[in-house]
């Protein structure tokens, strides 16, 4: 029997309902021996498990929608009730769990870009459920340039995952205060996607940023987020030369130094003047700045 397909505006129907999407996939996974993709295909969704566990989220974990394996990762939707525990904690959790993995294991690190959403989706237990505008945008939003960049920037030492949050999800559950996930941590970008038609307003959650994350920004130039892994590090020096600027609780950053989340122990950057253009600029040690201040000169350290 043939699927009768829908003629769109010539009638109304139902608003499937809406479901929450989560995506991962791993950094490098093309670039790893054919004789591993099998293995390391197979650990991303336990990876994942473990952390839902581990979060507490055992009713989530046994209540995915069209789980599906991307091959180098893994999608599957959820009740949009879970939506303030998958930001917080499950995505603090997940980067722990990667860490852990990555230090005690002898093969390759595993690390991964996460992106969720939501929107409306089929789901009533046919073969096509999952399908559909929300699902093609949480893949647009992992492979975006920023997420990319953020995780070729960072440290694979400190940083295992870095997360990209659509602004539907934002507004709903960060804005509206229904997770534990401050909007200070969560840095806004341009998402978009090489060579696709695709440009949306989005925001990054990095858990563990690490020093080169601090170093490279977390809102890299354009020119910057295009580059692949390799010519990521030779950016950094010509991006030295960039003041960097920050108003209210956005920071928008050419070069120089900006730091997400916690920051443990000291860090020195070198490099040229800064400025702090805003008001109620909170540190845990070092300066509390309101108004504007210039700090040194051309290659002092802070």
């Amino acid at each position: 029997m043939s699927t009768q397909m829908p003629v769109p505006y010539a009638e109304s129907r139902p608003l499937p309902p809406y479901r929450a999407l989560l995506a991962v996939d791993a950094k490098d996974f093309t670039g790893l021996p054919a004789s591993q993709h099998g293995p390391v295909s197979q650990l991303i969704p336990e990876l994942v498990d473990q952390a839902l566990e581990r979060a507490k989220l055992h009713e989530l974990r046994d209540a995915k929608r069209f789980p599906a394996s991307t091959g180098d990762g893994v999608v599957f939707g959820f009740d949009p009730s879970w939506l303030p525990y998958v930001l917080w904690p499950f995505l603090g959790v997940l980067d722990d769990t990667l860490g852990a993995y990555n230090r005690q294991s002898v093969g390759p690190r595993i690390r991964l870009r996460a992106s969720i959403h939501v929107g409306p989706l089929p789901d009533a237990g046919d073969q096509g459920d999952g399908n559909g505008t929300a699902r093609n945008d949480t893949h647009r939003l992992l492979d975006s340039r920023p997420v990319k960049a953020i995780l070729a920037a960072a440290s694979e030492q400190v940083t295992h995952l870095v997360s990209i949050i659509s602004q539907r999800v934002y507004e709903d559950a960060v804005l509206g205060a229904y997770t534990g996930l401050h909007p200070d941590r969560c840095v806004e970008v341009p998402a978009t996607v090489e060579g696709k038609a695709f440009s949306q307003r989005a925001w990054l959650y990095v858990p563990s940023p690490s020093g080169n994350l601090v170093r490279a920004g977390v809102e890299p130039r354009e020119e910057f987020a295009e580059q692949t892994a390799e010519s990521v590090h030779e950016e950094r020096d010509t991006m030295a030369g960039a003041e960097t600027h920050y108003s209210g609780n956005t920071q928008r950053v050419g070069g120089g130094a900006a730091v997400m989340g916690n920051v443990g122990r000291d860090f020195k950057y070198t490099g040229p003047s800064t400025s702090y253009r805003g008001t109620n600029q909170h540190w845990g040690g070092g300066d509390n700045v309101s108004g504007d201040k210039r700090i040194g000169e051309s290659g002092d350290p802070r």
